[in-house]
């Protein structure tokens, strides 16, 4: 009889311990997610979802525990909570670079690229968390975006890379490059392949993406010690040499991407050219494709001498390095010399100097109705890249004509000479006297 009950009492065990090593009830509102439903549940579904992936013997997974269950009763039937046992489930785990317990992540618009939450860990922040990515997929769904949101990434914006062009394409050039080495047959390649589109889409004509398959082109990938896939390298701007390839450590989002490009651009560019405007090329080549133009209209040179007029392109040369991440283009020209700029973006009204900056694509303004200072510029320049601030149509919808002049020449300015008269040559009748 003993040994009839044994393998009864040996199967409630394996039970029991099942049991415990879920750390939310069956019952409750957390849900059990594991490999053989999370497609189903999670990724095919329309829902956002809060994710958190723990391991039962982790003290920081049971202190949650009270507050994640209380984030998924105040959030049922708006977004759905659920949690995977990643000490029991690792090949889930390994699919979303779960390296640390709890790790926590939102499945929102693009359900294969998750964001990761890093925010606090009671009950309201997880809730405001879950809300916004909500309220993002409601924004996105309303305008009629893509379901992976933002610009509609395109896959031509990735350079394909071979053994027999990457020299020619990436290490003859001035430009930063970010080159992901893959393997067709990748998991973690495939997953990035989406991102990585979207990032070179946001970062076209600022920073290359290029892409080199590293099982066909095995000579880039040994020269550059590739090992493991996707391995990512960056290959610094201006003239390249072997010092001048890094290893690329950021996310692998394509905000993750975006954001580290960018850093790394700013760290190695110059601060942007101010460019006087002295003919309608000037205003085109420096404006025409940023995403605004800094437009400064200074004082004549006869109302402001030499050093004076210095002191104010230092300010704003000041500025182009604080924001040079942002690409913008910085022009100026002296008051009066360009009557149509003036004009169409209502300038110079409270005297000079003045700024405006124009959004050249949207044909929209704002003017600096601070002072022409580096603290009242920066004000302004800091709402704007915040979005903040009052717009204005530029006037005729349309770029204002630019009059050809000749540029400064650094030096004061001065008065016209008179002409001296000489009364000899001249032939006055005496009534006329």
């Amino acid at each position: 009889m003993a040994r009839l009950l044994l393998p009864c009492l040996t199967g409630f065990l394996l039970v029991c311990v099942q049991h415990t090593l879920a750390m939310y009830p069956s019952s409750g509102d957390v849900m059990d997610l594991t490999p053989a439903n999370f497609d189903r549940m999670v990724k095919q579904s329309d829902a956002v979802w809060l994710v958190e992936f723990y391991a039962p013997w982790c003290g920081h997974c049971k202190q949650l525990v009270p507050e994640y269950s209380k984030t998924a009763k105040a959030l049922k039937g708006v977004v759905k909570v659920g949690a995977v046992n990643a000490d029991e489930h690792q090949s889930l785990a390994r699919e979303y670079g779960i390296s640390g317990f709890p790790s926590i992540k939102i499945f929102g618009i693009d359900k294969n690229n998750p964001e990761a939450y890093n925010g606090g860990r009671s009950a309201n922040d997880m809730i405001d968390a879950a809300m916004k990515a909500a309220r993002s997929k409601v924004d996105a769904q309303l305008g009629g975006k893509s379901s992976s949101g933002g610009s509609k990434p395109d896959s031509n914006d990735v350079v394909e890379l071979t053994d027999s062009n990457f020299d020619k394409l990436v290490m003859q050039s001035d430009d930063l490059w970010l080159v992901e080495f893959f393997a067709p047959w990748c998991g973690h390649c495939k997953s990035l392949e989406p991102q990585w589109a979207k990032a070179a889409t946001e970062l076209k004509g600022k920073v290359k993406l290029g892409a080199l398959d590293a099982t066909v082109n095995q000579l880039k990938a040994s020269q550059y010690g590739v090992q493991g896939y996707p391995t990512i390298k960056m290959f610094a701007m201006g003239k390249k040499d072997s010092d001048s390839v890094s290893e690329y450590n950021g996310g692998r989002t394509a905000k993750d991407i975006v954001n580290w490009a960018l850093d790394k651009l700013s760290e190695n560019m110059p601060a942007p050219e101010l460019v006087q405007i002295v003919n309608e090329n000037a205003v085109k080549d420096t404006c025409t494709d940023k995403p605004l133009c800094v437009v400064s209209i200074l004082p004549h040179i006869l109302d402001c001498d030499a050093a004076c007029r210095n002191a104010y392109m230092n300010i704003l040369t000041a500025m182009g390095e604080k924001y040079k991440k942002k690409m913008w283009g910085w022009v100026w020209a002296e008051a009066g010399q360009q009557p149509s700029v003036e004009e169409a973006l209502e300038i110079g009204g409270f005297g000079y100097p003045a700024m405006a900056v124009v959004n050249v694509k949207k044909m929209k303004y704002s003017l600096l109705r601070g002072s022409f200072s580096e603290n009242g510029i920066n004000e302004f320049l800091r709402d704007l890249s915040f979005g903040r601030g009052q717009t204005a149509p530029v006037k005729g919808a349309e770029m204002p004509k630019v009059y050809s002049c000749e540029p400064w020449d650094g030096k004061d300015g001065e008065l016209p000479q008179e002409e001296d008269i000489d009364l000899s040559d001249i032939d006055l009748d005496k009534d006329e006297l």
